[in-house]
Formats: C-alpha cells, structure tokens, sequence
C-alpha cells in the first residue's frame, strides 16, 4: 500500500507541488513510493500530459500540452522535470512560434529525449528533442511535405510517424531518420465519398483542436518489417498494416466508424499483439492476439470486459518484468474518477490483479513506464477543484509491484 498522504503546499519556481507526505519520512522509501501533483500558480491555466519517460539521475520528464490563448487553434508544447522523489525541479512552456501540438510518444535515443511537433502556420511535422536536464529545447522541420502529427515511435534508430494530410484526406504512415529525413511514405484514404468523408474527417479534426474525442493513434513496426497505424481508414477507426509502399494495405483489423475499433495497442513480437477495444461504449482487453488475416473485424476479436470503466475508456499498456514474471499491466479511467491497473500475465493472459491509483480529485491515465528500480511510474490527468487540469505522478515500488504479481 501507498503510505497515508496529506496534502503540502510546497512553491516552487510558480510551480506548486501538491505532494505526498507521511508522518514518518524515509528517504528510500519517499523515492520508491510517492505520489505527486504539480500545480501552477496561474489557477486558469490549463496542463495535461501525454507521455513520460525516467531520466539517467532517476527522476523524470513529462511531454505535455498546455491551453495557449482562446485565438490559437492547437495546444501548445509544455516539458516538466521531477526528480527521483516525485519534487518539482523545472519546466518549459515551449513558445507557440517554435511549434504547437506535440504528440507522443516521448523517445529516447542516445542522450535526447524526442517528440513530434508541428510549425502553428504551416502546420508542417517538426521533430523537437530535450535534454535530461531541460536545459534546451531544439526543433527541426521535417523534410517533407508532412503535415498534422498524430503518433509516433522509435525502432532501429528510426521515427515511425503517423501524420494526416488535410488536402488529400489521407491518415500518412511515415519512416523517418533522426534528421527528418522522409525514408518511406505512404497515405491512405480515410474514406472515399464525400458526405461519409466529411464526418470522418470532422473525427479528425475535433482531435486535434481537442474539442472532440481524443483518438488513441498509434504507430510501430513489427518483426517481419511490416509496419502499423491504429487510425482512421476507409471511414473506421482501424488498425492497418502496410509496407509503406503499396497502394492498398496489407491487412486491416476493421473497426466500426467512430462507435468501435481498438483504443490501446501494444506489439509483444512475431504476430502477437496485447490490445483493448471499445464497442459502442464497451471495453474489452485483450492481453494477447495473433492478428488474422483477411481483413478481420476488431469487434469479433472478443476480450475480457470491464464494465468499471468509462464508456470508450482511453488504454495505456505496459510490457513488465519481475524477478519471477512477465507482465502485461493495462492502465485506464475508471467510473469512479481513478486510475485503474489491470495486471495479466503475458504467456497466459491471465488476470492477476487489479489496483486503483487516485484520491479526492479525479485522476486519468497518460502514461505509464517501468523505472529503472523494477518499480512503476504511473502519469496522469487530475482535477484541481474538479475544473483545474494538472499532471500528477504516482511511484509504486519494485516489491510493491511484486506483490501485485505474485496474488
């Protein structure tokens, strides 16, 4: 269990950390079990994070967003670093004229830390990169015509971008170098004809002005080289598989519309996949599927449901290890205003446990890693006064995370 908390108000650099507290500190023990909320003394202001990623010194870096003015259209780019023990120790509001919108995921390679952006005038894709310390932030224009960002990862020292082209309707898959060098791309409609277009394309844009649905885009590439997005194609939310080469996909696991298709996607290797969907406000998790061929249809993919969460619950996934275990542990937004952890094991699928993170204010999932302690690093959305967004991080140690393994 997480030790009992009251809130401190601590001021920091215009920061408040709303941080855990116990009446009996231990420095070990305040490293690998916490829980913190970073607040802003500019109380309208508006935060909310998109992914994280644990530093060298063990603290962390969190990519997220922030409300620019009520004249801009698109979010604009916000870093925060803590250290090992959850405490405030920087931030970055990243100028509107050097990019908005970023988009995770958050990627290390050799000693930066990567996301993608985009140009607030020509709404070209942009790589931006940060050092541990968040001492700068550098941002490169794409070398292509690449426009609106949705998803990105990092495999074989390359970027895997999922983009939307707004002349030609295409969701754009994407192979980039660490320059922005355009390797390999390719677009696919995202529906053909013009009423059925223009609703799916309304889908799209609602995204990215963050006054509709946030879709759970994705990007990656597989063991055999084929590449994937989880995005909008042939009017579904689908997951596509591509060379991103050839006009037509290779495989497509069909959604249905906007009211059914995966909401979290994470590749385990070979042709083996840990998925959750959503069906018309349902969720299903899906601990591990090998993808048929043929086109197949997500809704007839099954899952465990989970009438706990929220209609059409956004899913984080995470690949862990213990000393006795390989784990596949979901995270989500419950009904009653949490952070729910769904624990499987991943040769199996076989449920273990569950645990809630959260406490007054309501709390949803951004992102979740494993530290480099064998612990847990959980980051999230929560609610000052239930109206005031601000990210927060809980730590839940190694031996904590074993127990949850071992029920």
């Amino acid at each position: 269990m997480l030790k009992k908390y009251y809130s401190l108000l601590l001021l920091v650099w215009g920061v408040s950390l709303l941080s855990g507290c116990s009446e009996k500190s231990n420095p070990t023990f305040d490293q690998q079990n916490f829980a913190s909320i970073f607040d802003n003394s500019k109380f309208d202001a508006s935060y909310f994070p998109i992914d994280m990623r644990e530093t060298p010194d063990g603290g962390y870096i969190v990519l997220g967003g922030r409300r620019l003015s009520e004249n801009s259209d698109f979010a604009g780019i916000y870093l925060l670093k803590a250290d090992k023990y959850g405490k405030f120790v920087k931030e970055i509001e990243v100028p509107a004229s050097t990019g908005v919108y970023p988009v995770g995921k958050l990627m290390e390679y050799q000693t930066k830390y990567y996301f993608f952006c985009m140009d607030a005038q020509s709404l070209q894709a942009q790589i931006a990169n940060v050092d541990a310390l968040l001492e700068a932030v550098s941002v490169t224009p794409v070398q292509g015509d690449l426009t609106y960002p949705a998803a990105a990862s990092f495999a074989n020292n390359n970027f895997i971008l999922l983009s939307y082209n707004n002349n030609d309707k295409l969701s754009v898959i994407s192979v980039l170098n660490t320059d922005g060098g355009i390797l390999k791309s390719k677009g696919y409609d995202i529906g053909v004809g013009s009423d059925d277009q223009i609703i799916t394309e309304k889908y799209v844009i609602e995204h990215y002005l963050r006054t509709g649905r946030q879709w759970p885009f994705e990007a990656g590439v597989m063991a055999n080289g084929l590449y994937y997005f989880n995005g909008f194609y042939n009017y579904t939310f689908s997951l596509v598989f591509t060379n991103a080469s050839s006009d037509e996909p290779s495989n497509v696991a069909q959604g249905q519309s906007d009211k059914g298709g995966l909401s979290g996607v994470s590749y385990l290797g070979a042709n083996k996949f840990a998925l959750s969907r959503f069906s018309y406000g349902n969720n299903y998790f899906l601990p591990g599927k090998d993808i048929p061929g043929g086109d197949p249809a997500s809704s007839d993919f099954g899952g465990f449901t989970l009438p706990e969460l929220v209609p059409d619950a956004p899913v984080k996934i995470l690949q862990a290890k213990t000393d006795t275990k390989n784990a596949l542990v979901y995270a989500s937004n419950t009904k009653s205003k949490q952070i729910g952890l769904y624990f499987y094991e991943q040769e199996t699928g076989t449920f273990i446990s569950s645990r809630y993170l959260g406490f007054s204010n309501p709390y949803e999932i951004a992102s979740l890693i494993q530290t480099s302690d064998g612990g847990l690093a959980v980051c999230g959305t929560t609610y000052l006064a239930g109206r005031f967004p601000r990210i927060c991080i809980f730590k839940i140690s190694k031996d904590e995370l074993s127990g949850q393994l071992d029920k």
